[in-house]
């Protein structure tokens, strides 16, 4: 399936997720976005409903997903969190 993920934004929101997302145990929230990162922080993930985006050194990513709706979903979210805080 093509998709029209945007590293750059997944980075971006990331980093407004956990600065921003309230921490809930090991992990940050905002606006139904779950974000965390493995213990070097060289792997990040976020979560969302079913959907979970695994971003990778070097600029790769896996995404995980039951229903393609999540993912659209998902993708109007990060464009959303990025526009509230630029």
């Amino acid at each position: 399936m093509k998709n029209s993920i945007d590293l750059k934004r997944c980075l971006s929101v990331f980093n407004l997720i956990v600065e921003k997302g309230e921490k809930v145990g090991n992990e940050y929230e905002y606006n139904g976005i779950y974000a965390w990162h493995d213990f070097d922080g060289y792997s990040c993930f976020m979560k969302y409903k079913n959907m979970t985006l695994s971003l990778f050194f070097h600029g790769k990513y896996d995404i995980d997903f039951q229903e393609e709706s999540d993912l659209h979903e998902f993708e109007k979210k990060l464009i959303k969190i990025e526009q509230e805080f630029a």
